[in-house]
C-alpha cells in the first residue's frame, strides 16, 4: 500500500518523466532519421525500424473512422479517461505498489501518446516493429510498450491476489 500523497505524486512524476522522455525522445529520432518508404532491420531481423504516422489507436484501431470522430474518441476521449486514471492513483492510497507502478505505466504511456496527438494534428508516431521468422507484431513506439507492460504486470498482479485471496479460504470441514 501508498499511504503517503507525496510518494504516490513523486512516483507517478518520475514514471511520466522516464517513460514519455524516452518515447518522445525516441519518437523524435524516428521521425528525424526513418524514412516511411525503407525499413532499417537490427538483431538478425529480429526488430525492424519503420516510420508509421498512426491516426488510430494500438494497431491502428480506429484509423478509418470520420475525423471528428477519431478526434472525440482519440483525443477528448481518452485524454478524459487519462484525466480519470490519474486522479484515481493519486487517491488510491490502499492500492498495492505492484497495481499502483502497472496503472502508471499504462497512464504514463497513454499521456506520451496523447502529447503527440495534440502536437500532430492527430496522429502518433509508431517505429518499431518485431519479426520472428514470418510472425510479426503491428508497428508500435515505447509508450505502447509501456502501456503493455502495465496491462501484463496488473494481469499477473490480480492473478496473483486472486491465487492468495483462494488459498486463504478454510475448506468446509
Amino acid at each position: 500500500m501508498i499511504p503517503s500523497l507525496t510518494l504516490r505524486l513523486l512516483a507517478v512524476l518520475l514514471v511520466l518523466l522516464s517513460t514519455a522522455g524516452c518515447d518522445q525522445a525516441t519518437k523524435h529520432l524516428a521521425r528525424t532519421e526513418l524514412s516511411q518508404w525503407r525499413s532499417s532491420p537490427f538483431a538478425g531481423g529480429l526488430i525492424e525500424l519503420t516510420l508509421a504516422e498512426n491516426p488510430g489507436t494500438f494497431l491502428s484501431l480506429g484509423a478509418s473512422l470520420p475525423e471528428p470522430i477519431r478526434h472525440g474518441l482519440l483525443t477528448i476521449g481518452i485524454g478524459i479517461g487519462l484525466t480519470c486514471l490519474l486522479a484515481y492513483l493519486i487517491r488510491a492510497a490502499t492500492l498495492r505498489w505492484t497495481s499502483f507502478l502497472a496503472l502508471t505505466l499504462v497512464w504514463a504511456g497513454g499521456m506520451s501518446n496523447l502529447v503527440d496527438r495534440f502536437a500532430r494534428k492527430g496522429l502518433v508516431t509508431d517505429f518499431i516493429l518485431l519479426r520472428v521468422g514470418p510472425i510479426h507484431t503491428g508497428i508500435f513506439n515505447v509508450a505502447d510498450l509501456a502501456i503493455v507492460a502495465g496491462l501484463i504486470m496488473l494481469a499477473a498482479s490480480a492473478s496473483r491476489a486472486g491465487k492468495t485471496h483462494a488459498g486463504s479460504k478454510s475448506s468446509p470441514g
